[in-house]
């Protein structure tokens, strides 16, 4: 009895889960029940038997893809034997040949070697060399060349062999030429023009003027961006414009643009200058001070000077001139005592004096101290390389060029301006103490005049 209810209840449970998945509707009575569970177990049956078709009919056809792998297998195998067996024969047949080509070559064997190295070298240096901004052509036949004398199984001919002695010959030919020929020239503003250029030997190309560059990994010639010092820019002119047999100067480069690029990034004197920083351009602006002190005084004691020498050839006294007023003093009080007359002569003497050497102590104080603020210059550059040096290691010199450069360029800027300023001074200062020197000696042979004019008047009392 229990197991008659189990089984009821089993077929119960499997019957409301089958009607749940299947349909919402729910059995009224056992009958009805009977009969669902009649229908669903027909149901499944012919499901499993439907899958059960299916998997035999995959299983049919797997096996046979499995026939078919089995048969490609067995002819990809039966291939593979043919292969190394033709592999083995190519080999032993290769052998064969390359020995038989090292007796057919003999010494030629040799020649050929040192052929291909002679071309690899020649090529290396044609490729290099400015010529080849004039002859493009001859980059296909030597990389033609390589290859054919790269391969195991060619051999140059003599139509190559030939091309590369010519080829020599044509580059030691055209290193002793000055050539014009137009070519396509890349300017500073990557505009590509046809310009008319000339090729000096293998050292250098110009053309307008300029230096230009010759790139041999493009072929292309570049206007350079920085043009060397002038003086080296003007010989350029002279060979452009040249058209007689008559020798021109003309400064070729033997480093085929080594020399030259140093050049370009040789700095030039504004360059240098503002490597000095803001106290370089104090450095400078205080010569130019001096400088114009300097003029000024030279220019106002000259012109002081010859009134003063004319004044010397006049008798009489004239305000435009410091010894003119010195003398007209001397006539105001040369009826006066010695004392009072010498007293006031002294007093005239210093009065100008100031005017005749204003600025001189200026000078000399920027004699003084352009090389100290040169000095200046030079710590703050040290400074800053010991700072790159700590920041960066000593690696990359680049780093620490700003720092050395403002310490060496302060320095040399202070000593530039201090040794012509003293020699200014040194110059002034002798035109000043002329003018005084020959106010002093007016003035003294004044009162010694005056001196033995009071003698003269006292002796004859002193009889009487």
């Amino acid at each position: 009895m229990i197991k008659h209810t189990l089984t009821g209840l089993l077929v119960l449970v499997s019957v409301t889960a089958f009607a749940q998945s299947e349909t919402p509707a729910k059995a009224k009575s056992l009958d009805e029940l009977l009969r669902m569970v009649q229908q669903g177990r027909a149901q499944e049956t012919a499901e499993h038997r439907e899958r059960e078709q299916r998997f035999a009919a995959a299983k049919a056809q797997q096996q046979g893809m499995l026939r078919e792998a089995q048969q490609r297998k067995q002819q990809l195998e039966r291939l593979s034997d043919q292969l190394e067996t033709t592999f083995d024969r190519n080999e032993i047949r290769t052998s064969d040949l390359t020995e038989t080509l090292d007796t057919r070559l003999g010494s030629f064997k040799e020649l050929f070697g040192v052929l291909q190295q002679v071309a690899g070298d020649t090529r290396g240096q044609l490729d290099n060399s400015i010529t080849s901004a004039q002859f493009a052509d001859r980059g296909a036949f030597l990389t033609e060349l390589a290859a054919t004398l790269g391969s195991t199984s060619k051999l140059a001919s003599m139509d190559q062999i030939e091309r590369l002695w010519f080829e020599l010959q044509r580059e030691m030919t055209e290193s002793g030429k000055v050539v014009r020929f137009t070519t396509t020239v890349t300017t500073t503003d990557g505009e590509k023009v046809e310009q008319d250029v000339v090729r000096v030997g293998t050292f250098n190309i110009i053309a307008d003027g300029k230096y230009l560059q010759f790139i041999p990994e493009t072929g292309a010639v570049l206007e350079l961006p920085r043009q060397p010092q002038p003086r080296f820019v003007k010989t350029t002119s002279k060979v452009l414009s040249a058209t007689g047999p008559d020798p021109v100067a003309f400064g070729i480069d033997p480093s085929r643009g080594s020399i030259l690029g140093l050049l370009v990034q040789a700095p030039n004197l504004q360059e240098r200058i503002a490597q000095g920083g803001l106290i370089g351009y104090l450095i400078i602006a205080l010569g130019a001070l001096a400088l114009l002190i300097a003029l000024e005084r030279l220019v106002v004691l000259g012109i002081e000077g010859r009134k003063v020498l004319n004044q010397l050839k006049s008798s009489k006294p004239d305000d435009n001139n410091s010894l003119g007023r010195v003398l007209k003093v001397a006539d105001k009080y040369r009826d006066t005592d010695l004392e009072t007359l010498e007293l006031k002569m002294g007093e005239a003497i210093i009065k100008e004096a100031p005017k005749l050497s204003r600025g001189l102590l200026f000078l000399k104080i920027i004699a003084v101290v352009a090389p100290l603020m040169g000095l200046l210059g030079t710590v703050t550059g040290m400074i800053n390389t010991f700072q790159a040096i700590t920041l960066f290691g000593t690696g990359d010199p680049k780093l620490m060029a700003g720092g050395i450069s403002q310490a060496l360029v302060t320095t040399v800027l202070g000593l530039s301006v201090a040794i012509p300023t003293v020699l200014l001074h040194t110059v002034v200062t002798g035109r000043s103490r002329r003018v005084i020197n020959v106010l002093e000696r007016e003035s003294t042979g004044i009162v010694a005049e005056h001196a033995e004019q009071a003698q003269t008047k006292a002796a004859p009392a002193a009889s009487a």
